[in-house]
């Protein structure tokens, strides 16, 4: 079962989380991006390439022209693969781990690992960012030597930053796969 619902980013964007039950201890979150806006590209490849062209009046050398447009094309070639995150994804199964994805815009993927033998919890905290309250979901992962010690926090969502209800959503789904963990 998949459905999306519309959220915001803690900036206002829209954003989309689509949940997925593939069993009682098994759930995946998914948080799409705001796509790459054709607009934005657009403005600043034009103001490069215009003072470009600016400097190439004013020196006569078309080295200037060359070297704008191999920049941007490198810039945003850069900002797709190392950047611009397209979604965002957490799987959690109960019987094995938390697996957190990160889809950026080019294709690339980068993904993390947590066995459940580390995750102490799952929790909803909260920060100070640019003299705004934000809330952020993390996983506290308990000390191998000290099982009472939170160890490490690991945050997720880090790129889409999803304002506080689309986290609660996400938070209480992750409690009852922890509760039923417990309880086994």
């Amino acid at each position: 079962m998949a459905e999306g619902a519309g959220y915001l980013t803690v900036s206002g964007e829209r954003i989309t989380l689509e949940s997925r039950h593939h069993s009682a201890s098994c759930r995946e979150f998914q948080v799409r991006c705001p796509r790459l806006q054709l607009r934005s590209v657009s403005a600043v490849t034009c103001t490069v390439w215009l003072a470009a062209y600016g400097l190439f009046v004013v020196s006569q050398n078309t080295a200037v022209l060359t070297a704008a447009i191999f920049t941007t094309l490198i810039g945003l070639l850069v900002y797709l693969h190392f950047v611009k995150i397209d979604h965002e994804s957490l799987l959690i199964i109960g019987s094995l781990g938390i697996q957190m994805t990160s889809s950026y815009a080019s294709g690339k993927e980068s993904t993390m690992f947590i066995e459940m033998d580390q995750v102490k919890d799952v929790v909803i905290n909260e920060a100070i960012y640019m003299q705004k309250v934000i809330y952020y979901l993390c996983i506290l992962l308990q000390d191998p030597v000290e099982p009472h010690v939170v160890s490490e926090v690991v945050p997720l969502f880090q790129s889409s930053k999803p304002r506080l209800d689309c986290l609660v959503e996400i938070y209480k789904s992750c409690q009852e796969i922890l509760e039923q963990r417990k309880k086994s």
